[in-house]
């Protein structure tokens, strides 16, 4: 067996073989005249999904703003990378020059906390977590994610105007607060569209997630995505939303199409996803990180940065405005001009705030009461979703 400090050199040499070492003379000067931020992803850069959006929002902060430089390291986890930890590839960023670094995973949680105590002087961004929120984390870490609710909701919005045989399917990924929390807006919309503008009881609308144990496919680990989406079009859906990292929703359902069935997809997080398969997209909610990252690393550039909890939203006057909004929805070609003016209306409803589908009554789905008649979540009640709720068909959680 390898000493355990030879075997940490050995994993330490795999990380620099991802970003920027060797590094001359000159190379150095330069780098110092630069501001190093390092962005760390779960997934491949060229997912098509969450990880692709955190890559290209990278790109939009080191071109918007002079100076900065970016390094990337994708695929962290255990089935890519099985001997690169968080901790490892941190350290290369900061002696890289790494002021900034972005952790870009619910995954990484623990690990930026802890890897954030050993560097006080670098500002570590945990991406979806709440450590911040719940008093937990040291000085130098902040947390950021997007609303993605509302758009989960105009995505079960498209879903139930277009579904013929009333059954809507939902691809999830592990079983957390965060996946709960979109799948119960998602049928949020989804009965409120069904029953608002096709006039029908929502009683009669089939809405059913099935997990596959992570964000992304593992083979031997997870279930496979390719296959649960199959079964969920052997079983009657004809609209498939996913709420993975990846692409296979959209694929399956392409497939099913081009064998002449009437199915269509709804993807997930990147804003081009929809070019997977475009004739049965009803359009894809997506990530606009290069805002809030801008927001964050101009802030740390400045001095004013401080710890915070950002949970940022949409513009609503322009959704898909790349340089304000942190969330937005592209219409898909499957979608008629009289299902897009719909579901603008819907959209402009949830703006504005005339459209609140976080009011009760609403049961969790064992029964017990998540908001009484009138009342209104607040953003910790949507923000930590203990279960789903009644109508959804569904683990609340894993086994």
């Amino acid at each position: 067996m390898l000493h355990s400090s030879l075997k940490r050199a050995v994993a330490l040499t795999a990380v620099a073989a991802l970003v920027f070492v060797g590094l001359s003379a000159a190379q150095r000067t330069v780098a110092q005249e630069e501001f190093v931020v390092g962005y760390v992803l779960v997934g491949p850069q060229n997912d098509r999904g969450w990880s692709q959006a955190h890559f290209e929002a990278s790109q939009y902060v080191e071109k918007t703003i002079p100076g900065v430089k970016s390094i990337v390291v994708d695929k962290v986890n255990p089935a890519d990378r099985p001997n690169v930890t968080l901790e490892q590839v941190v350290e290369n960023m900061i002696e890289q020059g790494a002021r900034v670094i972005f952790t870009a995973s619910d995954e990484f949680g623990a690990e930026t906390l802890a890897v954030a105590e050993r560097f006080p002087e670098v500002v570590f961004i945990h991406v979806s977590g709440s450590a911040v929120l719940e008093g937990k984390a040291p000085k130098n870490v902040g947390n950021v994610m997007g609303k993605m609710e509302f758009m989960k909701m105009v995505a079960g919005c498209a879903a139930a105007l277009k579904t013929q045989t009333n059954s809507i399917a939902y691809l999830g990924p592990l079983i957390n607060d965060e996946t709960r929390r979109l799948v119960v807006s998602t049928y949020l919309g989804a009965r409120y569209c069904y029953e608002k503008y096709r006039g029908l009881d929502p009683a009669n609308l089939k809405f059913e997630v099935k997990w596959i144990g992570f964000w992304f496919h593992i083979p031997g680990v997870t279930a496979d995505p390719t296959a649960v989406a199959n079964e969920f079009f052997n079983g009657g859906a004809d609209v498939l939303i996913s709420g993975i990292d990846t692409t296979e929703g959209i694929v399956v359902a392409n497939q099913r199409a081009e064998r002449g069935e009437k199915v269509f997809a709804i993807p997930y997080d990147y804003s081009g996803a929809c070019e997977v398969a475009p004739k049965i997209c009803l359009g894809v909610p997506y990530f606009n990180w290069g805002p809030s990252y801008m927001r964050i690393v101009k802030s740390v550039m400045d001095g004013t940065w401080q710890s915070s909890w950002d949970w940022d939203g949409p513009n609503w006057e322009n959704v898909n405005d790349l340089d304000t909004s942190a969330v937005g929805y592209i219409f898909g070609d499957a979608l008629t001009d009289a299902e897009k003016e719909t579901l603008n209306a819907f959209k402009k409803g949830l703006g504005d705030g005339s459209i609140n589908l976080f009011v009760g009554p609403l049961n969790y789905q064992d029964g017990t009461p998540f908001l009484a008649e009138g009342e209104i979540a607040t953003d910790k009640q949507i923000w930590y979703m203990p279960q789903l709720i009644e109508g959804i068909i569904g683990a609340s959680k894993a086994d």
